[in-house]
């Protein structure tokens, strides 16, 4: 992977001191990290830390309290979902969102039902098709009949189909098969290195996550407990005890 971690003071991302939760209760308790162009960043941590809390507040789901989020040099504390996508920040929700009576290239259609321009429409989606040749291949097959992996791969070639700046990626892996997991985790990194493609992802398969990724932050609490280069955060003895299986 190419080293974006060269790039300091002009992140894409900056998520600074965030507070944020549900009526009166915090789940994040100053939560900050960064994340700079071409990077792909994982936040790890226990069942309960906060991970979804993070995407949920990036993306508008959930009030900022204090703190602030800022993308792209602008600041986007507490933007409407809609108005951060537009932004250039697109998602891929852990659980499945394909349409699954619908084909391929329906779903692919669907991530473009904004766009009046059919030959953008045509250019967008042979580019999907060009960086997910497995896909094209499937156009005409229902989603709902395609295997884990290939619907995970579907999500993410819609949400490339707007040319995002980043892309949130929630458990990547829920619900796949470890060799289909890799697979995934593979396609992301290729992705990453053939277009510079920008991702924060959070991810429960902690040790997997970090390999395919450059830096790490471990969320505990609602708080950031470590935070650095993924093989550094691989190799701390203690990450590996609590959060990899391992001595």
């Amino acid at each position: 992977m190419s080293d974006p971690m060269q790039i300091n003071g002009d992140a894409l991302l900056r998520v600074e001191k965030v507070y944020a939760g549900y009526q009166d209760f915090d789940i994040l308790k100053g939560v900050s990290l960064h994340v700079n162009p071409g990077e792909i960043v994982c936040v790890i941590g226990p069942n309960g830390a906060g991970k979804s809390t993070v995407f949920k507040t990036i993306y508008g789901l959930l009030k900022v309290r204090k703190g602030r989020i800022q993308f792209d040099h602008q600041e986007i504390t507490n933007w409407r979902p809609q108005a951060i996508l537009k932004s250039g920040i697109a998602i891929v929700p852990q659980l499945r969102s394909v349409f699954p009576q619908m084909t391929v290239m329906e779903n692919l259609e669907m991530g473009l039902y904004l766009e009046r321009d059919k030959q953008r429409i045509k250019e967008r989606i042979e580019y999907v098709f060009d960086l997910f040749p497995r896909l094209a291949e499937r156009k005409d097959q229902m989603a709902g009949t395609m295997s884990g992996g290939e619907q995970r791969m579907l999500e993410i070639g819609r949400a490339l189909l707007l040319e995002p700046k980043m892309v949130l990626m929630d458990e990547p892996s829920a619900g796949l098969a470890p060799l289909i997991t890799r697979m995934i985790f593979q396609n992301i990194r290729r992705l990453n290195e053939e277009i510079g493609l920008t991702v924060l992802m959070i991810e429960q398969n902690a040790r997997q996550g970090l390999e395919f990724s450059h830096r790490g932050y471990v969320l505990e609490l609602g708080q950031n407990t470590y935070e650095g280069p993924s093989q550094e955060l691989l190799a701390n003895p203690e990450v590996r005890r609590a959060f990899l299986g391992g001595r």
